[in-house]
């Protein structure tokens, strides 16, 4: 439903209500209207959520390791992962791909420039019918990368880094993992805390470790007998920079423009400043025992009298700290109280009383992506696609992602979450217009991989994807539908007003019509960006951004722009063939070519495009696409689900096409994608679900670091023919709560309770949900 619309089906529900059609159910943060049925009362007050009761009982516990799924606290700006001891004291455990890190939003490194890079150095001319030649930072293949040594480097800087590894130690060196018994850690979500109790050489220990809500400071307490010996304290390492940056950007071979200096000392904390290149940084380590300075880039701390006990903080800073740090009890008390306030102050889903058996696992799953969307995905830059866990993609933003990893975050009572990311946007309009003019378009181009400092990154798809162009009008209008706030409007008024601009200039004029490409590769990226034209998604999803930018405009009094509505009025229309939307109105003969034998299922062959994200789906799930057809789209995806290779489909996926399948009515397919037993769909013990590839030469035996940090074999989690990539994929979380907020909370225009749940076998408490769109 368009934007301008929603206040007219507010009054037709507020009329339907009064005449009795209606059962309004009061819940935290809003109503909810459903139709009523007869014999019912007309006034339905559910109980409460039990909100600590839900979250407490979808605690992660543990009593081994599982050496893809450590553990992670945080506060959405710094994210530590910790082992089986509550620390970082035996990463050989883990996955190379689940690396223990400590990253911070502000940690970004560059290695040196000594050929003066810079980003034209990157750019390939591309034709661009009617517009003339243009710039692209387009690597034909990776083969470019030997040839044009500024791919490489545009692309691998800027980088995320690890600021610090937290370990234990024993007699001053690592402890022996053999020595370690009687493991059991749990990571209590309602208080944000992680304790981890075992035995090391036959003596108990307890860790307990927080993070400070509103300080790059990780808190830590140890008991045990061992310290009150002497014997167990702990160490902070400071890592230099691999220049493999993905996963794990820590380097530990110093470089000689790596140092440490000691910036102030006393006998219960010590400040140091680390240099890496041109980037610096400060940290500030603060004990109730010894801290001394240790070998190389390190800090030892041991017990100081205080019998069984050790506590100390870790602060990472920017710039130089101001003030006293918050003691190890008063860290953890502010992060209980946040984690509390947390999940008492947005939305929330419960599915008690629900006898489908998948119920209480589908509750675990948007339990714990709340949990890690808020420390990976509310920041104040938008995340990435690993958050602050491992580096994919050298640990930079994918801006296409990020309604995936955020815009749930309105949508459950929490906007304010969505909002530190946002400023980015406003930062950036200037570059962005700057991008678009070279383009020789109006408004603001906004980049698919780039850094903090806003540049596009070479790649084979990267600078032709457009879909990410609308998300900072459906992100700003998301907040807009969460607190209805006039000074939202002036706050990103000029980032909505450039958008459509971008939206508006540039199609292509075809004669009667705007044409989205050539160039372009749609969200379903196996596509020439050469010959791709008008993708049903984006096509869409231009015209539902230009006209949510005009609603902007007419809430502030302002006329509607004539531009844009010429440009609603010409853009072209979804591409139907055989009576199913193609995928990209280029793509023609695509249904017939994905149901032959050759592709059906199994899309390996260079003509089967029915692999990848289905994405035209995105244009009636997503968005209610404005001129889509029911029918059309149901037989399409009725042809999707007959003819797609499941097996090369991504996280966010499965969600996305819960979305569809809920718009049309298709409750249980809607429930069934969510519970897709597919690869990467796997969600695992703390919430992560990993990103897995197709790869023919992967057998059951894949190479992994040793402990020695020579080669071993490990089992592939996977099986032969997949590839895992990362261990975590943290788009699927949050497109996992948009997908449940949608279900369970409707969207502008759904009727009844939980519109997108099947009516049996699933019982749906809601609180303070805003509809999807």
């Amino acid at each position: 439903m368009a934007p301008d619309q929603t206040e007219t089906q507010m009054q037709r529900g507020r009329q339907r209500m009064a005449s009795g059609h209606w059962i309004r159910t009061i819940i935290a943060g809003g109503i909810v209207l459903f139709p009523a049925v007869p014999g019912q009362s007309a006034l339905a007050t559910p109980k409460k959520i039990d909100r600590k009761a839900l979250v407490a009982r979808h605690a992660v516990v543990q009593s081994r390791i599982d050496r893809h799924a450590p553990a992670m606290i945080g506060n959405g700006q710094l994210g530590f992962t910790a082992d089986i001891t509550g620390l970082q004291t035996f990463p050989q455990q883990y996955s190379e791909l689940a690396p223990l890190l400590t990253m911070a939003q502000w940690s970004w490194h560059s290695f040196p420039n000594p050929k003066g890079h810079v980003e034209r150095d990157g750019l390939r001319i591309v034709p661009v019918r009617g517009r003339g030649e243009q710039p692209y930072a387009w690597m034909r293949s990776w083969a470019d990368g030997d040839a044009n040594p500024a791919y490489t480097w545009l692309r691998a800087n800027p980088h995320r880094i690890s600021l610090g590894r937290i370990a234990l130690t024993l007699n001053g060196m690592a402890p022996d993992f053999a020595q370690v018994t009687d493991t059991r850690q749990s990571l209590d979500l309602w208080r944000g805390q992680l304790t981890s109790s075992f035995r090391l050489n036959g003596q108990p220990v307890t860790v307990t470790t927080a993070v400070h809500p509103t300080a790059d400071l990780i808190a830590v307490e140890i008991r045990s007998p061992l310290v009150a010996s002497g014997g167990l304290g702990a160490s902070v390492r400071y890592p230099g920079v691999d220049p493999a940056i993905n996963p794990d950007p820590s380097g530990w071979r110093p470089r000689a423009s790596e140092t440490m200096r000691v910036v102030a000392r006393d006998a219960r904390s010590v400040q140091v400043e680390r240099t890496l290149d041109a980037t610096r940084y400060r940290s500030r380590v603060v004990s109730d025992g010894r801290v001394t300075p240790g070998d190389g880039a390190a800090l030892r701390i041991a017990g100081g009298g205080n019998g069984d006990r050790l506590r100390f903080t870790v602060r990472f800073d920017a710039n130089a700290p101001r003030g006293a740090d918050p003691d190890v009890p008063k860290t953890i008390a502010a992060a209980a109280a946040h984690w509390q306030h947390f999940w008492t102050d947005g939305a929330a889903v419960d599915f008690t009383g629900s006898t489908d058996p998948r119920a209480r696992e589908l509750e675990r799953r948007v339990v714990l992506s709340q949990y890690l969307s808020a420390i990976n995905g509310a920041g104040s830059l938008p995340p990435q696609e690993e958050g602050l866990f491992s580096n994919s993609w050298y640990g930079k933003f994918h801006l296409e992602m990020h309604p995936w990893h955020a815009a749930w975050q309105a949508m459950w009572g929490r906007p304010a979450l969505l909002e530190r990311s946002m400023p980015w946007y406003v930062a950036h309009l200037p570059k962005a217009r700057a991008e678009a003019a070279r383009h020789k378009v109006r408004g603001a181009w906004w980049p698919k991989m780039v850094g903090p400092e806003g540049r596009n990154s070479p790649s084979l798809v990267s600078p032709f994807l457009m879909w990410q162009q609308p998300h900072p009008i459906l992100l700003g209008e998301m907040l807009w539908r969460a607190r209805r706030d006039p000074a939202l409007l002036a706050r990103y008024g000029e980032v909505v007003e450039a958008t459509a601009d971008l939206l508006a200039s540039w199609p292509l004029d075809a004669g009667g019509r705007l044409d989205l490409g050539p160039p372009l590769i749609p969200a379903q990226e196996n596509y020439d960006p050469l010959t791709t034209r008008n993708p049903t998604f984006e096509v869409e999803y231009f015209r539902w951004g230009l006209q949510t930018a005009q609603a902007w405009r007419e809430r502030q009094g302002q006329p509607r722009k004539p531009e844009w509505d010429r440009a609603l009025a010409r853009i072209a229309p979804p591409a139907i063939e055989a009576g199913l939307y193609l995928p990209t109105e280029s793509a023609t003969g695509f249904w017939r070519t994905a149901a032959s034998a050759a592709c059906k299922g199994t899309a390996s062959a260079p003509e089967c495009k029915n692999r990848d994200h289905p994405s035209f789906l995105m244009a009636y799930g997503f968005i209610p696409g404005a001129r889509i057809d029911a029918a059309t789209m149901r037989r399409t995806f009725d042809a999707m689900e007959a003819t797609w290779d499941r097996r090369q489909t991504w996280g966010w996926d499965f969600p996305m096409i819960a979305m569809t399948a809920a718009r049309l009515g298709e409750r249980d397919k809607a429930v069934d994608w969510l519970f897709a037993p597919l690869k990467n769909n796997q969600w695992g013990p703390t919430g992560m679900t990993p990103r897995v590839h197709l790869d023919e030469h992967a057998n059951d035996l894949v190479p992994t670091v040793g402990g020695a940090g020579g080669v071993a074999m490990a089992q592939n989690p996977d099986g032969p023919g997949y590839r895992r990539a990362a261990e975590t994929y943290f788009p699927s979380n949050g497109a996992l709560l948009l997908a449940v907020g949608m279900m369970a909370g409707g969207w502008d225009g759904s009727r009844g309770h939980a519109p997108g749940f099947p009516e049996r076998g699933w019982t749906v408490r809601a609180e303070g949900l805003t509809p999807a769109l």
